[in-house]
């Protein structure tokens, strides 16, 4: 074989290799990329977190109020009707005995007393509507002698309330003499007493006024 003959045989060898090795090489960086592309873009992964997110949803829905909450509910339900209903037990009082002095301190001051002769408890609700002599009117009450609860009676006790007949100093005016006195339990009772007053009467002018029913004579007399 001569030297002319061998050189091209060569030449077309080596152009073989070389394209044999070029048309390896893509075949080999195509792979790769197809290999990360299938593995980063797995359709698998997502579906732990949402098992995980449903969980989550499941276990917010299924909490609730504690069980303590509906026994608080009826039991100050219960409470309040138990309240109401013991409220509503009391009736203003009836049967009673009144009686009016004067005391000599506070001056110009008459203290009434009503004493529960029934067998029931009773209360006393507001304050008297007291009538001297002839007058065509009640005094006005000292609001600010209200209690912070009704007077309520048992059988054998006594409420109080003050009134003040006049001025200690002279200043009212229009005085008279009273030699008379109609009591009411409050403004809307229909059934009055009639006390003895000392035979000379009690004087009083317009600074008169009465106190709220009260549970003792000094809370009474305070006004």
């Amino acid at each position: 074989m001569s030297a002319r003959t061998t050189r091209p045989r060569l030449l077309a060898a080596a152009a073989l290799t070389v394209a044999a090795l070029s048309l390896t090489a893509c075949n080999s960086a195509e792979g790769v990329r197809d290999e990360g592309s299938s593995a980063g873009t797995s359709s698998v992964a997502p579906a732990p977190k949402a098992k995980a997110d449903t969980a989550a949803a499941k276990d917010a829905n299924s909490s609730s109020l504690p069980p303590s909450s509906a026994p608080s509910s009826s039991s100050s339900s219960s409470s309040s009707s138990s309240s109401s209903s013991s409220s509503s037990a009391l009736t203003p009082c009836t049967s009673i005995r009144t009686t009016a002095t004067v005391v000599p301190r506070p001056l110009n001051h008459l203290l009434l007393a009503v004493t529960n002769t029934g067998s029931k408890v009773c209360h006393l609700p507001d304050y008297p509507a007291v009538r001297f002599g002839e007058a065509q009117s009640v005094p006005p009450v000292f609001e600010e002698s209200k209690p912070q609860a009704v007077v309520t009676l048992a059988p054998g006790e006594s409420g109080y309330a003050g009134v003040r007949l006049s001025s200690a100093d002279g200043s009212g005016s229009n005085g008279y003499t009273a030699k008379s006195l109609t009591i009411y339990l409050n403004t809307d009772s229909e059934t009055s007493a009639t006390p003895s007053l000392p035979k000379k009467g009690v004087y009083v002018d317009d600074t008169i006024g009465v106190s709220y029913w009260q549970a003792t004579r000094a809370d009474a007399l305070t006004w």
